[in-house]
């Protein structure tokens, strides 16, 4: 292999030719870093001196050893700049021992522990609720108050018999089937539309539907009982005065009427009359026959009359002068 690699390296050149000085890019890597001198022989011809195949080897250790010495050079050098840095002031850290906490105040007591405290029954956690945010509401009006019953059992879910036992009854105006179309065909349920009154100046208009009648029915009830009026009446149970009223395409007439007429109307608008307690009037529908505008309508008109002692009031003169 010496053979070969002196035969490599020998080349012949001219009296004029300038002597190469860059090693040759086909020499090994160690001897291109390190070139050594030149030697002519008397036959004009470049000898390059080959090492031999252990001179190879052992040059990359030496070079090695000259990169480990450069690097340890920079870290001495590092490490002095490093003490230069520490040599300037630097704030002395302050000890938790100096710190001290603001005295409690006058009259302090450290409450006890949570483990220490005494069990809480429910009774208890439902009277601090109960002060902090007030009574529960149970989603009920009665006389258009709320009824602040937590009841556990949804009315829906009960029968006709364990239903709120209370004075309003109740009258179906209208029972539809209505159909939802979706992508996998048609879904058909019920829509019931409910008047709930006392006989006694409260009624209310409600709405439902479910997949079956009488959970409709049910529903309805119940939103009636959410939306209960006062309708205002007079010692004959009649109307203080006339009123008209639309909703939607639905426009209703109310008139007041003499003692022994009777409620004179028919659809929607009779059954709410009946149901508030009215006795003597006179309704009509000019529009819509829709029962729903038209009880709904009919709810709107008597919200719009007002008591005689109402009108006094706000001219602040008595009840005697108001027909004078």
């Amino acid at each position: 292999m010496a053979a070969t690699a002196t035969a490599m390296a020998t080349a012949t050149i001219s009296p004029t030719t300038p002597i190469p000085t860059a090693p040759f890019p086909s020499l090994p890597l160690g001897f291109r870093l390190r070139p050594q001198s030149l030697l002519l022989s008397p036959s004009r011809r470049l000898l390059l001196p080959v090492p031999k195949a252990s001179s190879w080897d052992e040059s990359a250790p030496e070079e090695d050893g000259e990169a480990e010495e450069s690097e340890e050079s920079a870290a001495a050098a590092g490490d002095e700049d490093d003490d230069e840095e520490d040599e300037k002031p630097r704030p002395e850290p302050v000890s938790s021992a100096e710190f001290q906490f603001a005295a409690p105040p006058e009259g302090y007591v450290e409450p006890a522990a949570f483990d220490e405290l005494p069990p809480e029954s429910p009774e208890d956690v439902a009277a601090a609720y109960e002060s902090l945010y007030g009574p529960a509401f149970s989603g009920e009006t009665v006389l258009g108050n709320n009824v602040f019953e937590v009841k556990v059992v949804d009315p829906i879910d009960m029968d006709r018999e364990q239903r709120p036992n209370d004075d309003f009854s109740e009258r179906v105006v209208q029972v539809n089937r209505v159909t939802k179309v979706v992508k996998g065909g048609r879904q058909l349920s019920y829509r019931a539309i409910v008047v709930v009154g006392d006989m006694k100046g409260h009624v209310g208009v409600g709405v439902g539907k479910a997949k079956e009648v009488t959970e409709a029915i049910t529903k309805a009830a119940m939103n009636g009982r959410r939306n209960l009026v006062t309708v205002p009446l007079t010692k004959y149970c009649t109307f203080p005065h006339r009123a008209d009223a639309d909703f939607g395409a639905a426009r209703v007439m109310l008139r007041p009427a003499c003692p022994g007429s009777g409620v004179i109307a028919g659809g929607a608008v009779r059954v709410v009359l009946e149901m508030a307690g009215v006795e003597n009037a006179l309704g009509k529908q000019l529009r819509s026959k829709n029962p729903l505008n038209n009880a709904r309508a009919t709810i709107k008109a008597t919200q719009m009359m007002r008591q005689f002692k109402d009108v006094a009031e706000e001219r602040g003169i008595p009840m005697e002068e108001l027909w004078k």
